[in-house]
């Protein structure tokens, strides 16, 4: 089977007997993003040219959703910064997509329930719980120390930008999920493009924060 980063991001954000995420949904839906978005870079499909995002090659990857964000990269008159692009695959549409697609592969399952016996809401508890654990063992030697590949150094590296690294991970120490979030794993011109999306995500982030704060009065 082959998942995404998006995709690992979304099950370790989901709780397993729950089906619910442990982090909000606008925090959640900017990672997702921008999982894509660093996913489509660690692949040679975009650079970071200046502050902007550039399409170097518009070769499909053969999974839906990266070869869909890359032609509508492709498909702009001009070009944006890391954070535009987060903002603009940002939306409950992909999360809802990437639930599905988990559901139908047979790694979670999706389950229909009513909040107060009225209001329609969805759960999505793990069926087939080997997928996630394996992406946590992997995670787990990283934190640990063992070098990590570019894959899994985005991977904690938009966990920590979403802060769900330490409610996924709550024994892993701070220092070394900074230094793997911004060491040198990745080549200069990719490592920079990671960095902007890192810086992007967190941005959404904060906003989403800010945003719950005013609206509760805070």
């Amino acid at each position: 089977m082959s998942i995404t980063i998006a995709d690992e991001v979304l099950l370790l954000a989901y709780r397993d007997d729950t089906g619910k995420p442990q982090i909000g949904s606008t925090e959640l839906d900017a990672a997702l993003a921008g999982a894509i978005v660093a996913e489509l870079a660690i692949n040679g499909r975009i650079d970071l040219d200046g502050k902007k995002l550039v399409v170097r090659d518009v070769s499909p990857l053969g999974d839906d959703e990266l070869d869909a964000a890359l032609a509508r990269m492709a498909g702009e008159s001009r070009d944006h910064k890391p954070e535009w692009w987060v903002g603009k695959l940002n939306g409950n549409k992909l999360r809802k997509r990437l639930l599905s697609r988990l559901a139908d592969q047979g790694v979670l399952t999706e389950q229909e329930t009513k909040v107060l016996g009225i209001f329609p809401s969805r759960r999505y508890p793990a069926l087939d719980a080997s997928v996630e654990q394996g992406i946590r063992q992997r995670v787990e030697s990283v934190l640990a120390g063992a070098e990590p590949d570019e894959r899994l150094a985005v991977l904690i590296a938009v966990l920590n930008a979403a802060k769900l690294d330490r409610k996924a991970f709550p024994h892993a120490r701070k220092e070394r999920i900074k230094e793997v979030a911004e060491g040198e794993w990745a080549g200069v011109a990719v490592k920079k493009t990671i960095a902007s999306v890192h810086a992007a995500v967190a941005a959404g982030v904060a906003a989403a924060v800010a945003g719950g704060a005013v609206s509760s009065g805070g």
